[in-house]
């Protein structure tokens, strides 16, 4: 019994150091623990928190690049699209029928979201959506900004349906006058869907920072500040949380949704937009609580589990590597297949312009040789018949009136030799100096040289003149030449008229207006009235250049030519030419 007590008493001895070498060594163990579990989550939590930015950057660049290529990809498309021989035919000719279908072949090679070809009043007159035929874009920015510029624009339009359009659009020439407006509307809205699967949010600001591309709808349309202000209202609990919020807590930049948030702004090469991306840091969390987790449950097998930790560190990081190599394979692969694209195409940009040209050149040739046998048939049919007159006379022993006849032939040889100088003026604008010319004189001149065609249909001239002679800037040969033209139209327009009649009124006010007003069958196409090689009558008669060369001649001059039809029969031609007062006049 003495000895079991002694033996007990010896077990208690030596069992006393060791159970305070235990406690301080678990005292030890704690705070290591505590110590690691600190240096562990500041550290993993920069480091993850870094990674993610990493992460963000290297997405938000991906993002602006897919951007930036979708939209210098269809930035060419205008340009080519409004040199298409078929639409320009269209466009002049006024047959839509096959350009609509002509665009749909185009929507799926281009990939854009939709194609609308607008004549030059602003209405759709083809286009890939048929929903849109007969669409009026008059007032709209792409339609306006694109007739005055000669290059390709760019607009941001906001729809009534919420967020935005993005169209390039230009104007389609066809010989040195617009006709019409090829628009290209770019399908940006598939990045927003696309982002909205990755990414917590993303915005897209213009260079006035408004946000016009947003995977949040609510944003499109307001500043960055105005959106992030926008926050659902938080509950009790949600306020709670926030104002007890432990030692893991991360700084925010922004909160999205009540959510602490990083947020990662960037530039995009084109016109001073700029992107954001907002990354929520719940995987950073997760991440760093799940390391915590493993060290407070098996922080006795800190050393195995810091070498596996930092092994698999390693083989996320080796694979995180190459997953970025192959993607930037991939994206090195697409610029050189988008590169040879556009050699391709501007090879192919250079063989049209060449075709071009040469089918400019001769459609110039064809257009002086018509205006010339136009325009001088006028004066050589009132020779004929001032000759047959003046043969006449001259049977009858009348030399001194044969002699007047002599002298208006004179006279309109002489003129004959200004129209072939005037003539150029229908390809580009002239030189010459243009002197104070009297409207009701010009008109006098003009009457006395279609008096022959008058006197042949027996047409009755009514005329309303101003007792004050009006007076404008300009050259009289070319008003002379307008019109007689306007003459000539007046005529022509009255031969199934039994007693045919034209009234000429002169005006003055702010501006010379000269109407001329037949009782003809009227106008029936007033779009293409003042096209070159349009006309009405029967092959032979005329070649359709006579109203084309004088709204060319009345443009020239600052002025512009209307018609009409007039409020009973016929049709009415007004030119209005800027007036000359004596202010204008002592200046020149």
């Amino acid at each position: 019994m003495a000895d079991r007590t002694r033996d007990q008493i010896l077990r208690t001895r030596r069992q006393g150091p060791i159970g305070w070498r235990i406690r301080l060594a678990l005292f030890v163990l704690v705070a290591l623990a505590v110590a690691t579990i600190w240096v562990t989550n500041l550290t993993l939590t920069d480091r993850f928190t870094e990674s993610t930015r990493n992460r963000s950057e290297l997405r938000l660049a991906l993002y602006s690049g897919n951007l930036l290529s979708e939209l210098r990809r269809n930035a060419i498309v205008p340009q080519l699209l409004a040199r298409d021989p078929a639409l320009i035919g269209a466009l002049n000719s006024g047959d839509f029928s096959q350009s609509t279908q002509r665009l749909i072949s185009y929507i799926d090679e281009i990939g854009a979201a939709s194609l609308m070809l607008l004549d030059r009043d602003g209405r759709t007159v083809a286009a890939t959506d048929r929903n849109r035929l007969g669409e009026q874009h008059r007032n709209l920015p792409h339609f306006v900004d694109a007739l005055r510029s000669n290059t390709t624009v760019f607009t941001t339009q906001p729809r009534e349906s919420g967020g935005y359009s993005f169209t390039y659009s230009r104007r389609v020439e066809s010989q040195n006058s617009v006709i019409g407006v090829i628009v290209v509307e770019v399908d940006l809205a598939k990045f927003e869907r696309a982002w909205a699967g990755i990414s917590d949010a993303v915005a897209v600001l213009d260079s006035s920072g408004t946000i016009v591309l947003a995977t949040e709808p609510r944003w499109r349309g307001r500043t960055m500040d105005e959106a992030l202000e926008r926050q659902s209202p938080e509950s009790a609990i949600e306020r709670a949380i926030k104002a007890t919020a432990d030692w893991t807590a991360l700084p925010p930049d922004a909160y999205l949704r009540g959510e602490a948030v990083m947020r990662v702004d960037g530039r995009m090469p084109f016109r001073g937009w700029t992107m954001a991306t907002f990354t929520t840091y719940a995987s950073v969390r997760e991440r760093v609580n799940a390391v915590l987790a493993l060290e407070i449950m098996g922080f006795a097998l800190l050393a195995a589990l810091a070498f596996y930790a930092l092994s698999r560190r390693t083989a996320i990081r080796m694979a995180l590597f190459q997953r970025e190599s192959l993607e930037l394979r991939r994206l090195n692969a697409r610029l050189q297949r988008e590169i040879a694209e556009r050699e391709k195409v501007q090879k192919s940009l250079a063989s049209a312009e060449q075709t071009l040209e040469q089918s400019s050149k001769l459609a110039a040739l064809g257009e002086m040789s018509a205006a010339v046998s136009h325009e001088l048939n006028q004066p050589l049919a009132a020779m004929k018949t001032y000759l047959a007159g003046a043969r006449l006379l001259l049977r009858r022993n009348r030399p001194e009136e044969a002699m007047t006849a002599f002298h208006r032939i004179d006279d309109l040889i002489e003129r004959m030799g200004a129209i072939t100088r005037q003539l150029k003026s229908y390809a580009r604008k002239g030189q010459d100096k243009l002197t104070p010319v009297d409207m009701a004189e010009a008109l006098a001149a003009s009457l006395s040289m279609m008096e022959p065609q008058l006197k042949a249909r027996r047409v009755r001239i009514s005329k309303i003149l101003p007792e004050k002679p009006i007076r404008v800037m300009g050259d009289r040969m070319r008003i002379e030449q307008v019109l007689v033209n306007l003459l000539r139209n007046a005529i022509d327009a009255t031969k199934s008229r039994a007693q045919p009649q034209i009234e000429i009124i002169l005006a003055g006010g702010e501006t010379a207006v000269l109407s001329v007003r037949d009782n003809g069958h009227g106008i029936e196409d007033f779009d293409s009235l003042f096209e070159p090689f349009y006309t009405t009558k029967q092959p032979g008669d005329g070649t359709g250049l006579g109203l084309a060369i004088s709204s060319g001649i009345v443009s020239d001059l600052g002025g512009r030519l209307t018609a009409r039809n007039g409020s009973e029969d016929g049709a009415v031609f007004e030119m209005q030419l800027p007036i000359l007062n004596d202010g204008v006049q002592a200046a020149q």
